[in-house]
């Protein structure tokens, strides 16, 4: 197994350690001694690693740990790569003087394998600062003012598109290759509602538009493309909740396709969204909203529940790199509750605890993540922890006393660098967390201590995880419900006696296993139904060939039951 390398930053500078299976230090990497490193990132695939000293940049070589690139005289605050790592880009703060009342180009490109200068723009604000580039590098797109201009081709001298027909706030480019589309967002003017309108390049004249959205409560606009860049969601917020009902202000959530279909995605319960993602399958995504106990649901491309997570204190989600591991987290101001979930069968794997975690990410094997306590967020009990994806701690390093840590990453891989992990019920063995645990006993007034607790239940702390829609039953399930009631009236005014349930003479003992007993309702459920089969063949009623092979399972399933009561 491949260690993957973790690099860290912290205020002694930026070090690297190696992952699972063994921990340590990256003896290639020559640890910075710093107290001014602002910023640290590896490339998309991996290749490279890029941090901000003082004013100086470094590019480094991730296979041998080597420089190949110092850039001096930056005061970079931001950087970023381009998709396939060919570029870096860096941000700082714009100044003017007298001698320059103008101002210097603050935004730069750089060639990564040399450091080399590219291009530099003008870009005054911090926000919106980082340009997007297609996953192919051919385009290249930034918003001016609240125009969005395009460039292909690496040639940065010629706007080759350009979007000036609408105040452009916020966009997101689709991933997808040779074929480009983009989401922008134009809000309203008081009274008037804010818009998302989806383009393909370069077809942005005003009546070029493949599908229009329009909102009336849009202050903000996240767009959240799928990995192939063939549907996309919105998530909408206003800074302010003028119905007081939430300190988050007012959110919605909407789904929009290449293929024109557009719709609201309705979620079952009031109160904010915390998280949305998309699984890297692309079938599915899940979103985390409500009132705490906070309700998480897995929806299908046509916008319908597949999947209830139950209810919990969490706000987070991270699906691993291939999509088949969901992880769901409680972090901020909750506990650090972590679940982990099968995601392709709809099943808990296993649960910890990561109190104080500011940040949670997962490792390009699918199958180790790392969570960290960081500062500014957190100044005291900063460090990070790796685990494995069955919820056992593998390795723990904290920050040395009066040391803040500022960030923490994995290394990144090119996709299908790992196969996709297989998963299993068995926890793998760990260590104990040296960390102090917060006490987990609820605090009683002195005024209460000497009383028996009073019992309560928030009103849905306790939904299980189940299948399907919600639980508010449809119009179609009502209507049926009624034709079964009415039925059942009509029989009993008639004086028909309902014929009795046919079981079967076998019985099961539940163990309090929640899976083993699940098992055993399903094998006596399957039982019953055979016996039910063979009355109806004794009675001479003729049997299906489905019926017919039902029939010979029995003894398979009176074998498997024996081995589940062993």
């Amino acid at each position: 197994m491949t260690s993957i390398p973790v690099a860290a930053r912290s205020s002694s500078g930026v070090s690297v350690f190696l992952g699972p299976p063994t921990f340590g230090n990256e003896e290639r990497f020559s640890p910075v001694q710093s107290k001014n490193c602002k910023a640290l990132l590896f490339s998309p695939d991996g290749k490279y690693l890029a941090y901000v000293n003082n004013q100086t940049t470094k590019i480094i070589h991730t296979e041998d740990w080597k420089d190949v690139a110092t850039i001096e005289n930056t005061k970079a605050y931001h950087i970023a790569f381009s998709p396939k790592s060919t570029f870096l880009m860096s941000w700082e703060p714009f100044t003017v003087s007298n001698a320059n009342p103008q101002g210097t180009p603050n935004l730069h490109v750089y060639k990564s394998e040399n450091g080399e200068l590219v291009k530099s723009f003008i870009h005054k604000k911090q926000v919106n600062w980082e340009p997007q580039w297609s996953a192919d590098e051919k385009l290249f797109s930034r918003i001016v003012n609240t125009d969005l201009v395009f460039h292909e081709d690496l040639n940065f001298d010629k706007v080759a598109a350009r979007i000036n027909s609408y105040k452009v706030a916020s966009y997101k480019l689709s991933p997808n290759v040779g074929t480009y589309f983009v989401l922008c967002h134009t809000p309203g003017s008081p009274g008037q509602p804010s818009f998302g309108r989806l383009f393909k390049y370069p077809n942005f004249d005003a009546q070029q538009s493949m599908t229009n959205k329009s909102f009336f409560q849009a202050d903000n606009l996240e767009v959240y493309w799928n990995f192939k860049g063939s549907n996309a969601l919105l998530l909408t917020s206003t800074e302010v909740d003028k119905t007081g009902g939430s300190y988050y202000g007012k959110q919605g959530l909407h789904f929009m396709g290449l293929n024109g279909q557009s719709s609201m995605i309705t979620l079952s319960k009031e109160g904010p969204i915390y998280s949305v993602e998309w699984s890297p399958k692309n079938q599915e995504f899940c979103v985390v909203y409500g009132f705490m106990p906070a309700r998480a649901t897995i929806f299908n491309l046509k916008c319908e529940p597949v999947f209830e997570m139950g209810a919990g204190a969490r706000n987070s989600i991270y699906y691993n790199p291939h999509g088949n591991i969901l992880l769901l987290g409680g972090f901020g101001n909750l506990r650090g509750g972590i679940e982990i979930w099968d995601a392709v069968n709809k099943k808990k794997i296993s649960t910890c605890e990561a109190p104080d975690s500011t940040l949670l990410e997962w490792a390009a094997d699918g199958e180790h993540f790392l969570t960290a306590t960081t500062a500014p967020r957190l100044r005291i009990s900063n460090g990070y922890k790796i685990w494995h994806y069955s919820g056992a701690l593998l390795h723990e390093k904290p920050s040395p006393q009066n040391e803040e840590l500022y960030g923490v990453s994995w290394k990144k891989y090119p996709k299908n660098a790992f196969p996709e992990p297989a998963i299993s019920d068995k926890k793998v063995k760990g260590i104990a967390s040296n960390q102090p645990q917060a006490s987990t006993q609820a605090y009683r007034p002195p005024s209460a201590r000497n009383r028996p607790p009073v019992r309560f239940s928030l009103d849905d702390d306790d939904v299980p995880a189940k299948p399907g829609k919600d639980s508010a039953p449809s119009k179609a399930s009502i209507k049926n419900k009624k034709k079964r009631e009415a039925k059942k009236a009509k029989k009993q005014e008639e004086g028909i006696e309902e014929e009795p349930k046919i079981v079967s003479k076998v019985t099961i003992n539940l163990t309090g296993d929640p899976e083993a007993d699940k098992k055993l309702k399903s094998i006596k459920k399957k039982l019953d139904a055979i016996e039910k089969l063979k009355q109806d063949q004794a009675q001479g009623k003729p049997l299906q060939i489905n019926q017919l092979e039902k029939i010979k399972g029995e003894t398979a399933l009176l074998e498997e039951l024996q081995k589940l009561t062993m």
